[in-house]
């Protein structure tokens, strides 16, 4: 087997591990709400979510086909061939490189319960890795710009003011209803618009993936053509599929637990409300072919939903860290995409490609080891996911668990 074979298949596994971390990072997307709410239980609810992001992943290719062309210049757009300046051996290392920076910005985030966009780390590493191997000008600014920045900017804005709309409307139609009937009510349709969520999220996210691997296979010349006219090797779809599937059952329950309870204390109506305008976005934006964020969507449509309902309070301190790190998740994705690709490739000038790949593939395994191992010294998980959020620390991880980590104790139980 050749080193550039290994290095490849080595690279696919990565892709599927981003794909993973992708689905557990973004389950509260979907189904933080209806968490939330109580519309669904917490393990039901990532069951289904896991399902649904697997069927969707089968739906379309056109995000698949951005992510090829739309984020770095190393394929010829007319003959879909690798451009001159680039090596195989260059190539696949800017995808390494750049899928490192995605999945430790990924983790990074998840451990502090914040709703960043994987979509955006991903991108992030790649142009990273792009500019530290060929500059400049191996980035794809104007698809950039149109495919990627437009709609990270205009999404969580129109999604927001959707949800707001959506919201009053439901409230003053029902305002002669009782409360506890709505609630009931809304939460049978919490399960419907948060199963479209889930739906479009495989239509959206599992493809960036797909085009990741689509790239690593055209560097090396494994695959070649129009892969929205041809489509995509039926291994790419389902192995992808699968790994977007799982992590989404697993539950990033961190990032749920955000949603869900940080932002705003959310009735089934909201609820609705949000998934709804959240499902319509994205659906849309994947017809399209933008590589949406489908996480600035959830966050603007919740935040949408606590504006439009009367009275409701809305944790703008919460909104605001988030909000700094969207704006930091392209540029620190980028420097470790980097900083990656010229560990890998100063170890190259001595050694070679597949040794100085290899020690990257090494920091990412550390790495993430050791953002899984702290989020183990104060676990949140589907017991206490809907634990009342403490206003005075902002923290995600529920008061009860840190007190019993500062004294030795065992957290108190949950009470059914």
């Amino acid at each position: 087997m050749s080193a550039t074979l290994i290095i490849l298949v080595l690279l696919i596994v990565t892709a599927l591990a981003f794909d993973f971390t992708n689905g557990f990072h973004d389950t509260g997307n979907a189904m933080a709400t209806s968490i939330a709410t109580g519309a669904l239980k917490p393990k039901v609810a990532v069951l289904l979510a896991g399902i649904l992001n697997l069927v969707g992943a089968f739906l379309s290719v056109e995000v698949a086909a951005t992510v090829t062309t739309q984020v770095l210049k190393i394929q010829d757009a007319k003959t879909g061939h690798l451009v001159s300046s680039v090596t195989a051996s260059t190539g696949l290392t800017i995808i390494f490189a750049g899928l490192i920076g995605g999945i430790l910005w990924n983790l990074f985030t998840w451990l502090f319960g914040i709703p960043s966009s994987s979509s955006h780390a991903l991108f992030g590493g790649l142009i990273g890795a792009g500019i530290a191997a060929i500059g400049m000008k191996g980035v794809n600014w104007n698809g950039i710009t149109q495919k990627v920045i437009i709609p990270a900017v205009a999404a969580p804005v129109i999604a927001g003011v959707v949800a707001a709309v959506g919201t009053w409307l439901v409230y003053r139609i029902t305002r002669n209803v009782m409360k506890k009937r709505r609630e009931e009510g809304f939460r049978w349709g919490q399960i419907a618009t948060a199963s479209l969520v889930a739906l479009s999220h495989g239509t959206n996210d599992a493809q960036k993936t797909m085009g990741v691997i689509a790239l690593a296979l055209i560097t090396t010349g494994h695959l070649k053509g129009d892969i929205v006219k041809n489509g995509l090797p039926v291994w790419i779809i389902g192995s992808c599929a699968l790994a977007i599937g799982l992590g989404t059952y697993i539950g990033g329950w961190r990032v749920i637990r955000t949603l869900g309870k940080g932002l705003v204390e959310i009735e089934s109506p909201q609820g609705f409300a949000a998934e709804a305008s959240s499902a319509a976005i994205i659906l849309s934006s994947s017809a399209a072919g933008m590589a949406l964020s489908t996480t600035h969507v959830a966050t603007g449509s919740i935040l949408g939903s606590g504006v439009g309902k009367p009275g409701a309070e809305v944790r703008w301190a919460v909104a605001g860290r988030m909000a700094v790190a969207w704006l930091l998740t392209l540029p620190l994705a980028a420097l470790v995409g980097a900083v990656t690709f010229w560990i890998s490739h100063a170890i190259a000038g001595f050694s070679s490609a597949l040794v100085g790949d290899l020690v990257i593939f090494a920091i990412l395994v550390a790495a993430s080891y050791y953002m899984w191992w702290r989020a183990q010294q104060q676990k949140v998980d589907s017991s206490n996911v809907n634990a009342d959020w403490d206003e005075t620390t902002n923290s995600v991880v529920p008061a009860d668990v840190r007190e019993a980590k500062v004294g030795g104790a065992k957290p108190k139980e949950p009470i059914a």
